[in-house]
């Protein structure tokens, strides 16, 4: 509606300069005097008043001083000439831009009429019949016999090739990987056909009927030429929609929004094609310039009105097609979500500014508003073929990652190619405005600007592609460490494999990645500019021995994490206990570290206040606890059955790669009054112990009643000889871990 009502203010507009234009009009002639001769007498008024101002400004030029002498002759100085005479006469400001601009407005309406008489004479100076050539309804017959002739063999082609055309789009679907993109071109191809044949068609019936250079030959030409580019523009569109063929369709839209915006691109640019086309003709037979403005103007409206249709009518399509660019592409997204006030917005503005262009014969406003609209559209195609294809390279990549969230290279590909896109419109849309329309610089200026920004911009396009090949190196490890900590909150039993210490050193090594490639572009883009960049290291050296004087304890956590890491003290996913605190390294910063106790707290722990670390995660790690059986039990059958249960543990396939040493019964630890302590033990890979406990002891109650083995009856406490703990006897275990199992085991979180 706000592009409606700016084109009825327009109008509004126009029509207000036609009183301006009448009131301007001369006033009549005197009565009984012709024009000739009211011509004479103003032509002899204004000579009269010229020698009259002359003869006054020669009297009133002061006569020379006749006392004053005549100064030396100097071989170093040359004698002034004098001062001509200034004559002073009165001068009457000329009218403002906008008195101009509704002067001229009234004229382009006033020659609306002379339009429709020149348009009306187009028909008559076509007829050759008189000087023996065609009619002009046999030349208008032949013009549209040929132009249905070019597009109806782009139709048949396409309809002989149907079977084949549905064989490559089902073969041309993302989840084929590389082979879809062999499909895609060769029905990129067979519709390719078509158009050459239009263009073949076309250029035939120019050579044949239509080389002269008569304006029928001129008209035949530019109609048939114009149909080849509109033939040509809509087979671009045709390859990203495909509204007869959804499995080759590269953007994400349905079947009949397909087809409605397809249908709607189609006419909206025959119809462009043909305006242009007409224009041409109105200019070849001299039409006069108000008129062909008028013409213009006119042409804008209908094309507002028509992109408004468009706009309208592809709402669904160009939602669902941009939201699907979105999540590689933000600013497309926001576009497909806000399509029909940015579309119409757009549009009216270009209409808008071609009403002035018109009106005020200056096109470059004009046509960095087209040049605007068609690279922003061309942005759109490009990101839509190029995701299309990024798509398919990733399916065919697909489980040959190091890690399944880790980006793909064809990502990270895409990612510096759309930048570098970008930037490139970026500079033409701004140099057509700031140039050409705004006149902030001029083409030497611009040229200047531009040979200190292209350093700049290089470099900073380099630093961005670098931190992205970097990213991409690093992410792998990120993504599996993230995943490993997934999977230890999802499996309680386990505490997770430890990170590698690449894992562990990478965040830091990012960290440091990133302030040097930015710190180091930001200082080559500036030193393009022109700026000094020695004062602005100085200070940042000065200021950071500042800040290494008055925070020393930062300093200190800062060094003392350096040689932390450098010493491989700890890693991600580790079980430490710093004598503060004691969990498993979730992360770290440069000043401090963070430990997550098995009961879920974190621990913040400032790298100079860790002091010795235990790290329990290393290597391997024995556990061993303790049962109660009967005073009677036999010792040599429960051995043996023991080791049974601890070779079936080591076979089965959760346990085997874990286990490095079988469970076993150690030997009688303690006798009680009436009941047997007895030590079991095992040796594992430290993660996941506790599994391994429990299983084993799971299998004894199952077993041993079996076998005559009987447990001690309830009623007296076992003491475990790893620090007085006491237990009740239905838990019938005691931890005992040489070291200190990981967190992950209950019996360790029960005992904390």
């Amino acid at each position: 509606m706000s592009a409606l009502r700016s084109i009825v203010f327009a109008l509004g507009l126009l029509c207000v300069s036609i009183a301006t234009v009448h009131a301007q009009a001369p006033a009549a002639l005197p009565p009984g005097m012709t024009q000739e001769q009211f011509n004479s007498l103003v032509d002899a008024i204004s000579n009269s008043v010229t020698e009259k101002l002359k003869a006054e400004g020669a009297t009133s030029a002061p006569a020379p001083a006749a006392s004053a002498p005549a100064a030396p002759a100097s071989s170093k100085s040359k004698a002034k000439p004098p001062a001509p005479a200034i004559v002073r006469t009165p001068i009457s400001e000329g009218p403002g831009p906008f008195a101009v601009f509704f002067e001229r407005a009234g004229k382009v309406v006033l020659a609306i009429p002379v339009l429709g008489t020149h348009l009306a004479a187009i028909p008559g100076l076509l007829d050759q019949s008189a000087k023996g050539g065609r009619g002009t309804s046999a030349f208008l017959l032949l013009l549209g016999l040929v132009a249905v002739a070019a597009v109806a063999a782009e139709a048949v082609l396409r309809a002989l090739m149907t079977r084949f055309r549905h064989r490559l789009a089902d073969g041309a679907r993302a989840e084929q990987g590389l082979r879809s993109l062999m499909h895609l071109g060769l029905l990129a191809l067979l519709d390719g056909l078509g158009v050459l044949a239009v263009w073949v068609i076309c250029n035939a019936a120019i050579g044949a009927w239509f080389t002269g250079p008569i304006g029928q030959d001129r008209l035949a030409a530019a109609v048939l030429d114009g149909i080849f580019h509109w033939r040509l523009y809509v087979f671009l569109f045709l390859i990203v929609l495909r509204p007869a063929l959804p499995q080759a369709r590269l953007c994400d839209a349905t079947d009949h929004d397909a087809r409605a915006m397809y249908v709607r691109i189609e006419a909206v640019m025959l119809l462009i094609i043909l305006a242009r086309i007409l224009g041409q003709v109105l200019m070849a037979i001299g039409t006069p310039q108000p008129a062909i403005a008028a013409y213009q103007v006119i042409g804008a409206v209908i094309y507002v009105a028509t992109f408004i249709w468009l706009v309208r009518g592809s709402r669904d399509a160009a939602t669902q097609w941009f939201g699907g660019l979105g999540k590689a592409a933000p600013l497309v997204g926001a576009l497909g979500r806000n399509w029909v006030p940015v579309g119409v917005t757009f549009f009216a503005a270009l209409g808008l500014t071609q009403i002035y262009g018109a009106v005020s014969g200056l096109t470059h406003v004009t046509n960095a508003m087209l040049l605007t609209i068609v690279l922003v559209v061309g942005v759109l195609l490009f990101e839509t073929f190029m995701q299309a294809f990024v798509r398919r390279l990733d399916s065919q990549l697909e489980g040959r990652t190091p890690a399944g969230d880790a980006p793909k290279l064809p990502d990270v590909v895409a990612r510096c190619v759309r930048v570098a896109v970008l930037i490139g419109v970026a500079i033409t849309i701004a140099e057509s405005w700031v140039v050409q329309v705004l006149a902030l610089a001029d083409e030497d200026q611009w040229d200047t600007i531009t040979r200190s920004s292209r350093t700049a911009g290089f470099t900073l396009f380099l630093a961005f592609v670098l931190w992205e090949l970097f990213k991409y190196s690093t992410d792998p490890y990120m993504a599996r460490k993230s995943k490993d900590a997934a999977a230890a909150i999802a499996d309680g039993d386990a505490a997770g494999p430890p990170a590698s210490r690449i894992s562990t050193m990478m965040p830091l090594m990012r960290m440091t990645a990133a302030v040097l490639i930015g710190v180091v572009a930001v200082m080559v883009a500036l030193e393009s500019f022109g700026v000094n960049i020695t004062p602005l290291i100085a200070g940042a050296s000065v200021f950071g021995i500042a800040i290494s004087f008055g925070s020393q304890t930062l300093v200190k956590d800062i060094v003392s994490g350096i040689f932390y890491l450098s010493d491989d003290a700890f890693r991600v996913g580790e079980y430490i206990d710093c004598g503060k605190a004691k969990g498993t390294v979730e992360g770290f910063t440069l000043r401090s570290i963070k430990l997550r106790h098995q009961n879920g707290q974190v621990h913040t722990i400032p790298f100079g206040q860790l002091g010795q670390i235990t790290n329990f995660s290393r290597d391997w790690i024995t556990v061993k606890f303790n049962m109660r059986f009967a005073g009677g039990t036999d010792i040599e059958k429960l051995r043996k059955a023991s080791k049974k249960i601890g070779t079936d543990i080591a076979e089965m396939p959760a346990f085997k790669a874990d286990l490095l040493a079988p469970f076993k019964m150690q030997g009688v630890a303690d006798v009680a009054e009436n009941a047997l302590l007895v030590r079991f033990k095992f040796t594992a890979r430290p993660g996941n112990p506790a599994a391994i406990q429990r299983e084993a002891v799971k299998r004894m109650f199952n077993t041993f009643p079996g076998m005559g083995i009987e447990f001690a009856r309830e009623g007296a406490a076992v003491v475990v000889n790893t620090g007085g703990t006491t237990m009740e006897p239905a838990s019938a275990t005691a931890a005992q871990t040489e070291p200190a199992p990981p967190p992950a085991a209950p019996a360790k979180a029960a005992a904390e």
